[in-house]
């Protein structure tokens, strides 16, 4: 597949553009502790962890979910600010981008309650036109809604001319179900995807190369 230079970019956010592995270790491991539950280990919760929490906590923890999610949240907040932190040369890619002629929006299933108050404290709201999270739209990714609101407003439509990026196979199927360009980031699964990527980047230098190489150096 040929890539184009994208009329927006769309963000994960959670493992993509900050670190928060161990602050979602450790409030799930509260959290599994408190319902009587067997924690899981970081593999784990690295394995398992992609959807929203209404998504996934039915699955979880049965019809005592909304408890469960009670709890979670309350340790997750007691603990995400103080501990966020930016991917290496995250900051390098978004101050890149915003100087390009590109919408950039950030797509997530974290809360978005949680989602922008962590965008506002890291201090990188100007870097994204809109921030969309779990609650925000009727259904969460994999489906489609969070794509279009976070391009609402916009002249931009769906499609080809929009990179999707994000580290997990939820992301890869919201692209696909929205016919946008699906960006690996990170290290691949050990599992085959469902849903094939367009490009992977292992990092953020590596990503600001692919940006540079459609911006600078035509199609590749």
């Amino acid at each position: 597949m040929e890539l184009t230079r994208p009329k927006a970019v769309l963000f994960d956010w959670d493992n993509t553009l900050v670190n928060t592995w161990p602050v979602i270790h450790d409030a799930l491991h509260r959290t599994f502790a408190e319902m009587g539950l067997e924690p899981w280990t970081m593999e784990m919760v690295k394995k398992r962890v992609a959807r929203s929490m209404r998504d996934s906590f039915p699955d979880i923890f049965g019809e005592n979910w909304q408890a469960a999610g009670e709890k979670y949240q309350q340790h997750f907040r007691d603990i995400h600010l103080e501990r966020l932190e930016a991917l290496p040369a995250a900051e390098a890619t978004l101050m890149y981008l915003k100087e390009q002629p590109v919408y950039v929006a950030v797509v997530s299933n974290k809360k978005g309650v949680n989602l922008r108050k962590e965008s506002g404290h890291i201090g990188w709201n100007h870097y994204f036109t809109k921030v969309i999270g779990a609650d925000d739209t009727p259904r969460d990714k994999p489906f489609p809604e969070p794509v279009h609101a976070a391009l609402l407003d916009s002249d931009i439509v769906a499609g080809g001319d929009v990179w999707f990026i994000g580290d997990s196979a939820v992301d890869m199927e919201v692209a696909h179900a929205t016919g946008c360009v699906p960006i690996w980031f990170g290290e691949l699964p050990e599992e085959q995807l469902a849903y094939p990527f367009a490009r992977q980047v292992r990092n953020h230098a590596e990503l600001v190369e692919l940006f540079k190489s459609v911006y600078f150096k035509g199609e590749c």
